[in-house]
């Protein structure tokens, strides 16, 4: 096999401009297509930059040229040539090398290469599986080398925004000690203490929350954090943060200097001004809106309460729902009638019963009539206050839903987004971001039968609310703030408890006893009692923001080596087993799986 000996790369493939022509250079690449014209060959070299087609002629090199129609896919090569203009009839507008090529005077091919299971070629239409097989090959494609290249753009973007903001960029530790709250740790044990176990992070929290205690002030990290939970489209068992905490903040100071990253982010990535300061809105009137915590407002379809209507209404349904302190809502389908058939309502109802939902009732607004399987349980004056409040129109399809506010939450929410996307009203050049704040401090748990922190047991309530904490923890707001970009969570963070007095008070309303608060966080109980700035942070998911930016699906696309649905990596087949050495050095032992 030939090598690069003697010879030194001096320009990459899709450079090469008409200001070349006439100058000799030596580029390499891979063969993208290969075309032998009789007498006339022509490769289409490529690599991270582009293409660029070079010729071999057998009238000038009948050497060189039998070994040119060697080439194959996908072979590796190095080639030494003149640049010259094409013929005007072969110039070719689609690509920005298309009005040169270059006359080779020298090959090398330097590695061959079997056929690939699939075309390395723009925009693969190949099933997701066998790309993740053969990944290193998926990663050739010029659309995945740009997803690549745009991740690090904006990871280059963040630190340099963030050191003139004033910020340090400060590791913190992998191996680190499981805590309670949060989602699943993915657990390392320890050869050198049997029987103890490290955790990857689920994410910097304690630890930058000690750098603020430093007197650092300001600290970021793009940083690698572990949750071990079922995956979806925009989530991983790894995934990559950028993470950041700040010093003698309010909301407002955090929020701001955020607005002003995604301000660089969107001129420089997309060449769009956001408008700053981003939009506001409370977590009740986003659930009460959109039926979600992270609301798409890039269209309508918003709830609308009407259990002041329903609730004494002669359908069970809607009046039951009501009684047992639920409600009633419902959203308007704009035009509905000419875009959904029965069967598609059919469909929706169907839907709706993804989300616990036990129906879907509905009425279809026509010019003299109403359509519905529920008007005849409801009085004529229900009716056109149920009409008038949805401000509804003929050709309008008006969608309920009646239960536990959580369960009608859900059931709207999702459905809006399910008519937006069969109405295709999610145009992925529209951006619409803003701030979700007032979180509730706590949530239920079913599983657990508790409260249980729906951030992390370390946020601040808001300062009127922290008389209830005791009582009616359930009332407790925090202050807590979510960045929604397009109807995804894209960062997330809140002014943190910087008082032990406070912080030990929280942990009693999650249900710890003062010792087990002390066994599990008494390394920062006791680093408060040495003197604790007010401080606060968030962190982005940099895959979903990438992700969005790139207007993609999926996080997959933008992970150079990503995992599947069941946490394995299809191309090295991770995870797998370990040598029974290797337990034992653990003090580890396997029960028979079954």
């Amino acid at each position: 096999m030939e090598t690069i000996v003697g010879l030194k790369r001096t320009h990459k493939c899709g450079t090469l401009r008409e200001e070349h022509v006439g100058q000799e250079v030596t580029v390499m690449g891979w063969a993208q297509v290969y075309r032998n014209l009789g007498g006339v060959i022509f490769v289409d070299l490529r690599d991270r930059s582009g293409l660029v087609q070079v010729v071999f002629n057998a009238d000038k090199d009948k050497e060189m040229f039998e070994k040119a129609d060697t080439i194959r896919s996908e072979y590796v090569l190095a080639v030494v040539g003149e640049v010259v203009l094409r013929n005007a009839d072969t110039i070719n507008d689609k690509v920005p090398t298309g009005k040169i090529e270059i006359l080779a005077k020298e090959l090398r091919i330097l590695s061959k290469a079997e056929t690939p299971p699939f075309y390395i070629e723009e925009n693969s239409n190949v099933r997701e599986e066998v790309r993740l097989k053969y990944r290193y090959l998926d990663l050739r494609r010029p659309d995945m080398q740009r997803l690549m290249e745009l991740r690090h753009r904006v990871t280059k973007l963040a630190r340099d925004y963030y050191d003139s903001q004033g910020f340090l960029e400060i590791e913190t530790p992998m191996l680190t000690k499981s805590t309670p709250e949060g989602a699943r740790d993915y657990l390392v044990p320890s050869r050198v203490h049997p029987g103890h176990f490290y955790a990857l992070p689920q994410s910097p929290q304690l630890y930058k929350q000690l750098l603020m205690l430093s007197g650092m002030d300001r600290y970021i990290q793009i940083v690698k954090c572990f949750r071990d939970e079922d995956l979806r489209a925009d989530r991983q068992p790894e995934f990559t943060q950028i993470d950041l905490e700040m010093s003698f903040v309010n909301i407002d100071d955090v929020l701001e200097v955020n607005e002003g990253f995604m301000k660089l982010i969107f001129k420089e990535i997309l060449g769009i001004d956001l408008k700053t300061p981003f939009r506001r809105m409370t977590y009740q009137e986003a659930m009460d809106r959109f039926g979600s915590d992270k609301p798409d407002t890039r269209f309508g379809f918003e709830l609308v309460d009407l259990s002041d209507i329903a609730g004494s209404c002669g359908f069970k349904v809607f009046s039951d729902a009501v009684a047992k302190g639920g409600s009633v809502r419902a959203i308007n389908c704009k035009g509905g009638d000419a875009k959904l058939s029965r069967r598609d309502l059919d469909s929706l109802t169907d839907f709706a019963k993804i989300y616990k939902a036990k129906g879907m009732a509905w009425i279809n607004v026509g010019e003299n009539e109403l359509k519905s399987p529920i008007t005849k349980f409801l009085t004529q004056e229900e009716i056109d206050a149920i009409l008038n409040r949805m401000q509804a129109e003929p050709g309008d399809i008006i969608m309920f839903a009646a239960d536990r506010n959580e369960i009608v939450y859900d059931v709207l929410g999702n459905l809006r987004l399910e008519l937006a996307r069969r109405f295709d009203l999610l145009k992925k050049d529209e951006y619409d971001l803003l701030w979700v704040t007032d979180f509730p401090l706590f949530e239920y748990s079913e599983e657990e039968k508790r409260y249980v922190a729906k951030h992390h047991p370390f946020t601040m309530p808001l300062d009127e609310d922290i008389p209830l904490l005791s009582e009616n923890p359930q009332k407790v707001r925090a202050k807590a703030y979510d960045m929604v970009f397009n109807g995804t969570e894209v960062g997330g963070g809140s002014l943190r408890i910087f008082n032990a007095d406070l912080q030990q008070q929280m942990f009693e309303a999650l249900g710890f006893t003062k010792e087990e608060a002390w066994e599990q966080f008494g390394f920062l109980m006791t680093a408060f009692r040495y003197g604790t700035p007010p401080h606060g942070g968030m962190a982005y998911g940099l895959d979903r923001l990438v992700m969005l930016l790139a207007g993609r699906d999926s996080i997959r696309d933008v992970i150079a080596f990503p995992k599947v649905k069941d946490a394995s990596e299809l191309m090295t087949e991770t995870p797998g087993t370990v040598a029974p050495k290797q337990l034992k050095e653990l003090h580890l032992k396997l029960d028979d799986l079954i």
